[in-house]
């Protein structure tokens, strides 16, 4: 952890009252209703910290917003940001330049064969965007499906295939979308008693959606391989094998949105791996450089790519491939690599979190049940686990749960919360024993009535 004096303290008290100050007279705030806020000021950010304007540590349990997987400030990551910016800060993205290529190899390295040209963009919703045109060029063919449940992005489309209230107020319902039910046993809408039913009953349920669709409209299926700010419902192999081979059967585009569960976040480096497919097209974003500069991409495949090697592609951004953005990549994926950062995911998920959270859920009576892998949890929390019913409701939060995260923010934990949902999803490579002093202060919350 920094530490300060009195007199560093003073000067981040100062910069901080400042900056909050300018935030609430200027900016506006997104998800928000500009009035009701009261952001939380952070003044400082050190591998698995953050410090508010005060000072005051917290341990980031939520790796912001799921894309600082390596933490805060790596000197690694810092240092290419630096070196870059002095060799050449932006150029057209007509113009190869040396990270750019250099980021695109190393990623494509890290897919399965025939994936292996990259669009980058300027985050997760454009590679969204991007993924369901060039579905959509590639087909013939405009509807797009995916899951209820699900966050795909902010933008136009990208809000429209997303499964979440976030959808309701942009969705007009023009934009070609289509959505059904994935499978999530905890909450079934198939009255599976167990996971093979849920398994089996979800993927008929979306072959009878292909079928009433009409499978000569559908460009793209897109699912999040284990959806996340949803909820963390880990699918069966045999689910996702299911929904590929109907890709196959009815001439649909598989797009796997590995936006946030992947580059290391679920223990592997893409979180389809867990499931021995194969995506037709790969949006990813976040974790590629742990957010230090804005970068997402469309990893493309052969037959895709194939559509536009000699008709133009009809799309692109200012700054695809940004050099300070491929730099901070190359540098990020160089360190996990060297640093062992995916391996550590996948062990503190097996031998750290995911047990420990099984003994806080059979001490607690908030808890509906713990579901996750690597670095990649939900506390699902409940007024009654009996009935289920959720601590706060679907789309909102509640007295009840706005307790809950009070406890662990006051205990010194920066959480990630959704609905009824603590998300436990700190940096790939924090300590154990952060870790568990982290998961010391959520059984403290969750021990005590609320």
């Amino acid at each position: 952890m920094l530490e300060f004096t009195e007199d560093e303290l003073d000067d981040i008290r100062s910069e901080s009252q400042r900056a909050y100050d300018l935030d609430r007279a200027h900016v506006f705030h997104s998800w928000s209703a500009q009035k009701q806020l009261t952001p939380m000021v952070v003044s400082r950010a050190a591998g698995s910290y953050v410090y508010d304007g005060e000072g005051k540590p917290f341990l980031d349990f939520s790796s912001q917003l799921v894309n600082t997987n390596i933490g805060h400030q790596h000197p690694a990551v810092v240092q290419a940001i630096k070196d870059q910016a002095d060799v050449l800060c932006t150029i057209n993205p007509a113009h190869a330049n040396d990270k750019r290529s250099e980021a695109a190899r190393l990623i494509a390295e890290r897919l399965p064969a025939g994936l292996d040209r990259v669009f980058f963009t300027n985050g997760g919703a454009d590679a969204i965007e991007h993924a369901v045109r060039m579905a959509r060029l590639h087909t013939g063919k405009r509807k797009v499906l995916s899951r209820y449940r699900s966050y795909h992005g902010g933008t136009e489309q990208a809000i429209n295939i997303t499964g979440d209230p976030r959808r309701f107020r942009n969705d007009a319902g023009d934009a070609g979308t289509v959505h059904f039910f994935g499978p999530f046993l905890y909450r079934s809408e198939f009255h599976a008693t167990t996971q093979e039913e849920e398994t089996h009953r979800a993927l008929t349920h979306l072959r009878r959606t292909i079928e009433l669709e009409g499978p000569q409209t559908i460009a793209a299926i897109v699912l999040e391989s284990i959806p996340g700010t949803a909820g963390i419902m880990l699918p069966t192999p045999e689910y996702m094998q299911g929904v590929r081979a109907l890709c196959d059967e009815f001439g649909i585009v598989y797009i796997a949105d590995e936006v946030m569960a992947g580059f290391g976040r679920s223990g592997r480096w893409f979180a389809f791996e867990h499931f021995d497919v194969v995506p037709d097209l790969v949006t990813f974003a976040k974790g590629v450089n742990s957010g230090y500069v804005p970068l997402g991409g469309v990893a493309i495949s052969d037959a895709i790519y194939d559509s536009f090697a000699d008709v133009p592609y009809p799309g692109g951004l200012t700054y695809s491939g940004h050099p300070l953005a491929a730099a901070a990549a190359v540098a990020t994926i160089t360190a996990m690599e060297d640093e062992g950062m995916v391996e550590n995911a996948r062990r503190l998920g097996e031998e750290v979190t995911g047990p420990r959270l099984r003994e806080i859920a059979a001490a607690s009576p908030l808890v509906g049940e713990v579901r996750g892998t690597g670095m990649f949890w939900a506390i699902e929390l409940v007024q009654d686990q009996e009935t289920r019913e959720p601590l706060a409701p679907y789309g909102g939060s509640s007295p009840e749960m706005n307790e809950v995260v009070s406890r662990i923010k006051s205990g010194g934990v920066l959480p990630f919360v959704n609905f009824n949902r603590i998300h436990v999803v700190p940096p790939l490579n924090i300590s154990e024993e952060d870790l568990r002093t982290g998961l010391d202060v959520i059984e403290r919350a969750l021990t005590e009535p609320v």
